[in-house]
């Protein structure tokens, strides 16, 4: 199904949700929040030695010679993907029902703990996630020798099946549809993953500072 190239950009995605469902059985066995808190870190290292593994066979993050609106549009897109994802939260745009991640110690936030929340979220996850949706799945669905596709060949079918997907994967689908089309539509147009990777970084790390500054932790 996959030839050698997609395993680097699939397997830190795979790991990545595998922890997800460890922390989900551990849980559904009993095992106390605050057992598991610093769960998040350890995923995040694994995901990051993962990548840093895997580094020389990511092409697509070469560093670019962007022309400086191609940033400025990434970051843009980056804020205005955070102002719409705390604001499609009606009932009908929620799946399921989010318990997020709750850095409170005994006395105040846990800081250091905090710290790992966001960094993870802001600078591994949008590297991870970009290699896999973008990069690999988005291409792939157009043709399984993806890197030869360029990113503006994208059919209609491989933008709706991934950005679908990339929604699904979140409890509020609809917020995660409009941001998958966003980041979709950066690299498209760019022809670059990291406008995309931009934008995901910037929607993550403002959603984080948002999320300790209001402490609305279901959001994480």
């Amino acid at each position: 199904m996959f030839d050698r190239a997609a395993w680097p950009r699939v397997l830190p995605f795979a790991l990545y949700m595998a922890f997800v469902v460890l922390n989900d059985g551990l849980g559904r066995l009993g095992v106390d929040d605050q057992q598991l808190r610093w769960l998040y870190a350890v995923k995040i290292g694994a995901v990051s030695l993962a990548l840093l593994h895997y580094r020389r066979r990511y092409d697509e993050l070469a560093w670019p010679r962007l022309p400086r609106r191609c940033w400025l549009l990434a970051v843009a897109a980056g804020a205005l993907v955070l102002l719409l994802w705390i604001r499609l939260n009606a009932g009908w745009m929620v799946v399921g029902a989010s318990a997020g991640f709750d850095p409170g110690g005994p006395a105040d936030i846990d800081w250091p703990l905090a710290a790992v929340r966001l960094a993870g979220a802001a600078l591994v996850v949008p590297v991870m996630e970009e290699l896999f949706w973008r990069s690999f799945l988005l291409r792939w669905l157009v043709d399984p020798q993806f890197l030869q596709v360029s990113p503006a060949r994208v059919n209609v079918r491989a933008f709706l099946v991934s950005v679908i997907l990339f929604g699904v994967e979140h409890s509020l689908w609809l917020a995660g549809i409009v941001a998958g089309a966003v980041f979709t539509l950066l690299y498209m147009r760019s022809r670059n993953l990291w406008t995309a990777i931009v934008a995901h970084a910037v929607t993550n790390g403002l959603l984080g500072v948002w999320i300790i500054a209001t402490e609305n932790w279901a959001y994480w």
